[in-house]
Order: structure tokens, then C-alpha cells, then sequence
């Protein structure tokens, strides 16, 4: 019998959050993990940019092979880029 990895695959919005735990064949890649999690289907509107991608908040590529135990994360785009943030914050204080 084939070893199998379990993982987890998560993605948040401001007020809610989605996380769904899969069982893969070891030696699966993240984009695999993603596409088994069907939360692409579940999330409306949700599109996987492949450089918005991360294992345990380090950044990962679609192609990385995944550990037992991993959470593979999907990440937003930032709404407003920190260093204008820090401009704001600075002309306000």
C-alpha cells in the first residue's frame, strides 16, 4: 500500500476563514494539495496566483513537494502596498 501524507490547505479573508485537511499520495505537490482540497470551488471568486503560495508561512512554489503534517497556505493580495502604508501613518502622527 502507497504511504499517504495528510495536509492542510487554508486561506482567510478579513472575518472568515476556510481550512480543509486532505489525504494525498506522499511525494504530492502543493498545487496538487490545492486542487484536492476543491476550495478553489468553494472560495467564489478565489484565483490561486502561484506566487502567493506558502508552507507554514514561508514562501513555496506549486511545484514543492509537500511533508506529512504541512499547511499549505493561499495568500490575498496586499490591498495597499506597506510602504505607503508607513507614508499614511507618518503625514497622520
Amino acid at each position: 500500500m502507497a504511504e499517504r501524507i495528510a495536509v492542510e490547505v487554508v486561506y482567510a479573508e478579513p472575518g472568515r476563514q476556510w481550512l480543509y485537511q486532505v489525504s494525498l499520495p506522499a511525494g504530492s505537490t502543493v498545487m496538487q494539495a490545492i486542487e484536492a482540497s476543491g476550495i478553489a470551488a468553494a472560495v467564489q471568486g478565489l484565483q490561486i496566483d502561484p506566487a502567493r503560495l506558502g508552507v507554514f508561512s514561508r514562501k513555496a512554489g506549486p511545484d514543492d513537494v509537500l511533508s506529512d503534517g504541512d499547511r499549505v497556505e493561499i495568500y490575498r493580495p496586499l490591498t495597499l502596498d506597506p510602504k505607503e502604508a508607513r507614508r499614511r501613518r507618518a503625514h497622520e502622527g
